[in-house]
């Protein structure tokens, strides 16, 4: 899989704009995290509405025979964003710091392995990780998800003096639960028939395409330090 230069510089453009407004959202304020992530639930339930509404129009006229679909969009869309609101109150348990420390060290190293798995898999990949997502290669997937665990324990204690064992527990939960959620979007997507769930981001596509990962991540990380370190 060659690198597209073309496709390359929209995303980076893209990816400028929507690290700004996340990390504005993030950090300014406690409504303004509240507020980013709600939009985002909407955004992501819209379009996985679309999705279902696609792999089977007549859903929504008559819910019972597709209950399924409805069960998997509660399950799938609505626990994440409750418990990274959580995540954000608790954060000071876990590290010195805002209350957006967890969350962020979340996302970041989702945005780490995405990005770090792309360019990996260019460059070196050989070998389709599933027939759902072929573009996803085994060693992207592997070279971004060790990439973002070395980058971010060793930047968040080199710089901030965190917890390295929180650090490698969390980092490494979020790479490896988030390519699950990729792989889950990717299988919607092909059920449905479409490239991207939204076009709302260029070079991105919609809400799930940027937040799929997020999404699984986000309650595996949860469950990990729930059984493993601190009861919330």
């Amino acid at each position: 899989m060659a690198l597209n230069i073309a496709t390359l510089k929209t995303r980076a453009l893209t990816a400028i704009v929507f690290v700004a407004v996340m990390l504005t959202g993030i950090m300014y304020h406690e409504w303004s995290f509240t507020g980013l992530f709600l939009v985002i639930q909407f955004g992501c339930i819209f379009e996985y509405l679309k999705l279902i509404k696609l792999i089977d129009p007549s859903y929504g006229k008559f819910p019972l025979p597709f209950l399924k679909f409805f069960v998997l969009g509660i399950l799938y869309l609505v626990p994440p964003f409750s418990i990274m609101r959580m995540l954000y109150i608790y954060s000071p348990s876990f590290f010195e710091g805002p209350n957006w420390v967890l969350p962020m060290i979340i996302i970041a190293a989702i945005w780490i392995n995405d990005t770090m798995a792309y360019f990996v898999g260019s460059l070196i990949g050989k070998h389709p990780l599933s027939a759902i997502s072929p573009k996803k290669t085994w060693e992207g997937t592997i070279g971004g998800a060790i990439l973002a665990v070395l980058v971010i324990s060793w930047a968040a204690s080199a710089i901030w003096g965190f917890s390295v064992k929180y650090l490698l527990a969390i980092s490494a939960t979020a790479a490896i639960a988030g390519t699950f959620g990729d792989l889950l979007e990717s299988k919607l997507k092909r059920m449905a028939g479409v490239k991207d769930s939204g076009q709302i981001m260029p070079g991105h596509g919609g809400f799930l395409d940027r937040f799929d990962s997020l999404l699984i991540a986000t309650p595996a990380v949860w469950l990990v330090l729930l059984l493993f370190y601190r009861p919330f």
